[in-house]
């Protein structure tokens, strides 16, 4: 029937607050500095972190300052390289290249280290920013320490939040955003402590704390999940935020909202009006503009992403007049559209007429009974006035990249263990798609298997006529109307399948439960393959700085002076080797492969499947 009311978030970030023991002492901002290759505690940089206390202070001052967050200063001699993380304190303007800092004392001898890793006496009254050790834990999927010791505190929303420090980031989770709301009824705001707990929550992950100084504030990166709006959860560790935090310099929060029947019925009733999901996450939208530069967020530079679900969602927001002027950035990952399964906005009311005079547990076994997926966006007159995103009129105040995987609609249709050459048109027709009377449309690969062959040429079609066409059209649109000067586009032509779905070896082959990043036809790059890279660090790497490149600047081109600063070597190697990512513009449409290794020049194309998409009624002028 759908998730309960759980409005609350995470939020995920590298420079904190005050550490919630011994408060008074510690009036600094703290930023966490660490290389993070994505290795987590198996990574030959784990002891490159350091913590920076940005305020000026005496070296017996920041002794006790860096006791307050059960640390000491930082020595010299320990196995820990932390230049990068000097050098990116110089890149960002928060220290100069002839600046000092506090670290441990030589005996009884008090040293500073210079921004260029110079270790020099100086004398104990000097007021300098200091670097403390960070031995906090890393987290991973199973285990987080959230115990006392690395507490730290956050005063927002009229409350005090609770969070805690990791080895890669500061993580407050369950921040509440929303009251509990009632039942199919738009949520209300949450102001001050205590409540019941409520799906409307999120998590957040901010990398630093006097980092609310407008100069300092960070991008923040909007996450919604998807699963259809009838399942998922941000709080699934695949989308775990500390890495994009650490590595990215970016604020993540992570929300939960309402789904199925209790996010997402409609009713032809004039009240209810259906899209609670869709609200809740306005709401926590709301919440992130109101509350995040308290985690030094930058409430002017929000790029609201999401997958699946959370791109239609993502893309709904766009077309939202509640959510207009709220954000600055879009990424919608494989938006779903076009025929079949993928209905990103939908008319259908799910719902016939309901006794309201039913017991409470009478008017759940009553909405239990409708059966069915309730998953539907509709048009309500107020979160949403049109039945598809207005690709003409005003101009679109948003940053936009988007994309899709290769075979992006494989799970979309129901393979067979055997089929036969014979059989492929009865079984394209009974997946809810036409069949092509060109064989040279969908030509099938030379393979010895038959069956792989035929379920390749159908996973082709189902991604045509479910993602790609429709959002090459939206892009072609956009351009051609001038809503948008120009837009990121891209596909992935290598994926890592996320472990338990959509549970076909065509998507995971046998050896490979992660996805086989040989080149195809040895397997597919399926819907949610673009979530999950542990497996290939490079190509990692790569993806992640693209993607925190968007957030930061609206361009996924990541900064050359910030690679260098950051010691990012395989991605400037990769970014170097492939050349610029170009936006789409009108009369230019490209797309940007994303594949590895990178080979020289081989990096841009044209839209893909041009006259699939035409022969589907899903042309490049389907918008226009």
């Amino acid at each position: 029937m759908g998730s309960p009311a759980r409005p609350r978030s995470s939020i995920l970030m590298q420079c904190a607050l005050k550490g919630k023991s011994e408060m008074a002492m510690l009036k600094s901002d703290v930023s966490i500095l660490i290389d993070n290759d994505l290795l987590g505690a198996s990574s030959p940089l784990t002891n490159s972190g350091v913590l920076f206390l940005g305020s000026k202070q005496t070296l017996d001052k920041a002794r006790a300052a860096c006791e307050s967050l059960g640390e000491s200063l930082w020595s010299p001699e320990s196995d820990g390289d932390i230049q990068s993380g000097l050098n990116y304190l110089v890149y960002q303007k928060r220290a100069k290249k002839s600046s000092k800092y506090w670290v441990a004392p030589d005996g009884v001898v008090a040293r500073s280290i210079s921004a260029s890793g110079e270790v020099s006496e100086e004398d104990g009254s000097s007021r300098l920013p200091a670097l403390c050790t960070q031995t906090a834990p890393v987290s991973n999927t199973t285990a987080q320490d959230a115990s006392e010791q690395w507490q730290v505190s956050v005063q927002a929303n009229n409350e005090n939040l609770i969070g805690f420090r990791d080895r890669h980031a500061f993580r407050f989770l369950g921040v509440r955003y929303a009251q509990e709301p009632k039942r199919f009824d738009y949520a209300e705001a949450h102001k001050g402590d205590g409540g019941l707990p409520v799906p409307q929550y999120l998590d957040t992950v901010p990398p630093r704390t006097k980092c609310t100084q407008k100069k300092n504030l960070k991008p923040v990166m909007f996450w919604i999940h998807g699963g259809a709006f009838t399942g998922g959860s941000a709080n699934d560790h695949t989308f775990d935020g500390s890495n994009i935090v650490s590595r990215g310099d970016v604020i993540l929060v992570a929300i939960n909202y309402r789904l199925g029947k209790l996010g997402f019925l409609a009713l032809d009733d004039g009240e209810t009006n259906g899209n609670y999901g869709l609200a809740d996450i306005t709401l926590a939208l709301d919440w992130v503009r109101a509350n995040i530069q308290n985690f030094g967020g930058d409430p002017d530079r929000i790029t609201v992403f999401g997958q699946s679900a959370g791109a239609g969602a993502t893309r709904a927001l766009i077309a939202s007049p509640e959510a207009k002027g709220k954000f600055a950035g879009a990424i919608p990952l494989s938006n779903l559209g076009g025929l079949g399964y993928g209905t990103t906005y939908s008319n259908q009311l799910h719902g016939r007429a309901l006794s309201c005079r039913l017991s409470p547990r009478g008017a759940l076994d009553k909405i239990g009974s409708l059966g069915g997926e309730v998953r539907f966006l509709v048009v309500d007159g107020k979160y949403l006035t049109s039945d598809e995103l207005p690709l003409s009129g005003d101009v679109l105040d948003v940053n936009l990249m988007m994309g899709i995987t290769a075979e992006d609609g494989a799970p979309m249709i129901s393979f067979q263990r055997d089929i036969t050459l014979e059989e492929q048109e009865e079984w394209i027709i009974s997946q809810g798609y036409p069949y092509p009377s060109d064989p040279e449309l969908y030509p099938l690969p030379e393979l010895d298997n038959t069956t792989m062959a035929v379920d390749w040429a159908g996973a082709r079609l189902a991604t045509d006529a479910v993602f790609r066409c429709v959002d090459q059209a939206t892009v072609a649109a956009a351009l051609a109307n001038s809503l948008l000067s120009q837009v990121y586009y891209y596909e992935f032509d290598r994926t890592y399948q996320t472990p338990g779905w959509p549970k076909t070896d065509l998507c995971e082959p046998e050896g490979r439960p992660d996805g086989n990043p040989s080149s195809p036809p040895g397997y597919l790059r399926c819907h949610s393959g673009e979530l999950l890279y542990a497996e290939d660090l490079a190509f990692a790497q790569l993806t992640l700085d693209s993607f925190a490149s968007f957030a930061r600047t609206f361009d996924p081109n990541p900064d050359r002076a910030f690679l260098e600063a950051r010691g990012f070597a395989s991605t400037l190697a990769a970014v170097e080797r492939a050349g610029k990512w170009e936006p789409a513009v009108d009369g230019d449409l490209k797309l940007k492969v994303f594949d590895w290794p990178e080979e020289e020049g081989n990096l841009m194309e044209g839209f893909r499947s041009i006259k699939q998409c035409e022969w589907l009624g899903l042309g490049l002028d389907y918008y226009l």
